[in-house]
């Protein structure tokens, strides 16, 4: 029997990372909120790694805080360990990781969704999505028959959606950590007219500490001192636990492929698609059969237990099998789980089936995020989560999308992706997938996001204050390095020669020594004598910006370029069946994805650069040529 339970202005489907920022977007942005999720022990659960960061993931985190998101400050207040990776590489690809108490992390979000203001967190079962006569999303319906009005929907059911575990011959309908799944929305979805798909991921075993011989370990430290993800985190951090490293051998390999008849995974039992790029150890045992080992992280789950998570060890294999190969490992003789390695399949939708501010484009008003639109990893998911949210928002208040260009971001490279290209497999981000690296480092996110969350109305007055000085002094110290000119004396020449490149014989720029591969702005303090204290952070975005001056001029051109095309709007209503000299399978890509913008369109698999042309001249022919 249904009632009216009440209206809203969003109704949020599932409280992971995605539904968590989308949920906070819209509360913060003055939207009436409700966010539903299957348990409330599970609000901000890491099911898989304790972790948030990684390569390219951690400029996610980064990204989403200088929009005004919560991850990041989350991930710095309940951090175990934390390291920079990369460091032997250049700036571009240099990426945050730490380690996160799983049980503290839970809470800190559960806490602030009790506590927002305009943000009612509730326990329930979506089963329905409601359209109105239009066919546009207007409200959801719960298991107990309450009925919940809203004006936008924004679904992030993570891998809910009809769940299925599996540990060998051991098949069950569950979601992650045994949770219940979501057994009635996707027929909702089809339904709709929605493209499902089914996905597949896994995760490791968790083992007991005391059962480890450490000793037989390496050791992996945290980095001193710690960077934070949070532009906002001004107290020091500090690495409260240790993390270390194992390797299998031939034996566990020998194992695991005399047991491969009883893997799911190579049986045909598991039908969704695997993750590519996080396979599970009987799959590199398979397809990296000439390695006589791989690397297993041991790492903390929290402060307050004894869980360790095993990272790169991930299996479907029965838990005998299990239990056989991982006390193979040297350090592992004694080793006991507390819970077993499991693989996990789903249902997720087509990401083409998006427009690029993550609406459903047969369903206004609905908009999805996270693991449902096919992407694997708590960043992503929360990156997609504060879109949806901002763009929920400027759907009921009749604003334009806010679309991040790829060239501005990488959460504006990963929806790019998602939305034009799509995905066969769970997507990762990663740091090859941007033209522009060197433009969006970890390291400058606020400069280039913070703005934007201002102006949405998601980055406080105090914290604006905060980036403005920031800007401020790293801008008054780059133009009094370029107009110091130190003369080639004969301490100068000591201190250049000591960090072995070449003496001066001419008076020369500060700023032309920085750049030097050799030395960097502390090095030469002793002979810069009106530098001015400044902080750890400024220092950093001035060394950075004139050593690599040259290249981020050459790609902040490109960029430009990009963006001039990216601002070609495409009429929603154009019969591309009707453009003279379009290739067939250009007209059939376009009338598919129906690209925003000539930028998206050129980015379309199956479309030339001949097409664009072709589209070029029909939108100055027929005055349609728009400009967001």
């Amino acid at each position: 029997m249904e009632y009216q339970a009440g209206t809203t202005d969003v109704a949020v489907i599932g409280a992971g990372h995605a539904g968590i920022e989308a949920a906070l977007a819209c509360a913060r942005l003055g939207m009436q909120t409700i966010l539903f999720t299957l348990s409330l022990e599970a609000v901000a659960n890491l099911p898989c790694n304790p972790s948030i960061g990684g390569t390219a993931k951690g400029h996610l985190v980064r990204e989403i805080d200088a929009l005004g998101g919560e991850m990041g400050r989350a991930a710095d207040a309940m951090t175990l360990q934390s390291r920079m990776l990369n460091r032997g590489k250049g700036p571009a690809v240099h990426s945050l990781r730490a380690q996160i108490d799983r049980s503290g992390y839970h809470l800190y979000m559960k806490k602030l969704l009790e506590q927002q203001k305009g943000l009612l967190l509730r326990q329930a079962e979506i089963v329905e999505i409601r359209t109105d006569e239009n066919g546009r999303a207007c409200g959801v319906v719960t298991e107990h028959g309450a009925v919940w009005k809203a004006k936008a929907v924004i679904l992030c059911s993570g891998t809910y959606l009809q769940a299925k575990t599996f540990v060998g011959e051991t098949v069950r309908e569950s979601g992650p950590d045994g949770l219940q799944p979501a057994n009635r929305l996707t027929s909702c979805l089809l339904r709709l007219g929605l493209p499902i798909r089914r996905f597949k991921t896994g995760t490791p075993a968790r083992v007991h500490r005391d059962s480890i011989d450490f000793d037989r370990l390496e050791i992996q430290p945290g980095d001193e001192p710690i960077v934070p993800f949070s532009f906002g985190t001004k107290e020091p951090l500090e690495n409260k636990m240790i993390c270390h490293i194992a390797y299998t051998n031939e034996e566990t390999h020998r194992i695991i492929r005399e047991n491969l008849h009883r893997s799911p995974l190579y049986g045909g039992v598991i039908s969704g698609v695997s993750t590519r790029y996080c396979p599970s150890l009987e799959d590199k045992v398979v397809r990296f059969a000439d390695k006589s080992r791989h690397q297993v992280f041991v790492e903390p789950v929290g402060l307050d237990t004894a869980e360790m998570y095993l990272q790169g060890a991930s299996s479907s294999l029965p838990e005998d099998v299990q239990i056989a190969f991982y006390r193979s490992i040297d350090g592992f003789s004694r080793v006991e789980m507390m819970r077993t390695a499991y693989a996990i399949e789903y249902d997720c939708l087509d990401p083409l089936s998006l427009r690029p501010n993550l609406e459903c484009k047969g369903v206004a008003g609905l908009f999805t995020a996270g693991q449902v639109n096919g992407t694997s990893g708590y960043e992503e998911a929360a990156a997609q989560g504060i879109v949806a949210g901002i763009n929920s928002t400027h759907y009921i208040l009749g604003k334009p999308p806010f679309v991040l260009e790829r060239s501005s971001s990488y959460i504006g490279t990963l929806i790019d992706d998602l939305t034009t290209k799509g995905c066969m497999d769970p997507y990762r981000m990663m740091t090859s997938r941007s033209e522009y690296r060197l433009l969006l480092r970890q390291d400058n996110a606020d400069a280039r996001l913070t703005p934007m969350g201002y102006q949405l109305g998601l980055i406080s007055e105090s914290r604006w204050k905060d980036f403005q000085q920031k800007m401020e002094r790293t801008q008054q110290e780059l133009k009094r390095i370029k107009g110091v000119n130190l003369s080639p004396t004969p301490e100068l020449n000591q201190l250049i020669v000591s960090r072995g490149t070449s003496p001066v014989t001419t008076g020369v720029n500060l700023a032309e020594l920085i750049r030097r591969p050799q030395l960097d702005y502390l090095s030469l303090a002793p002979v810069d004598e009106s530098r001015p204290e400044l902080p750890a952070d400024v220092v950093e975005q001035v060394e950075l910006s004139i050593k690599y001056e040259g290249y981020i001029k050459k790609q902040l051109a490109q960029a430009e370029e990009l963006s001039r095309i990216e601002r070609i709007l495409l009429p929603e209503d154009m019969d591309y069946q009707k453009v003279a000299g379009i290739r067939l399978e250009a007209q059939e890509k376009l009338s598919s994805i129906r690209p925003r913008s000539l930028g998206q369109a050129s980015r379309i698999s199956g479309v030339s650069p001949a097409d664009i042309s072709v589209l070029m001249i029909w939108l100055e022919s027929h005055g349609r040529k728009g400009h967001d």
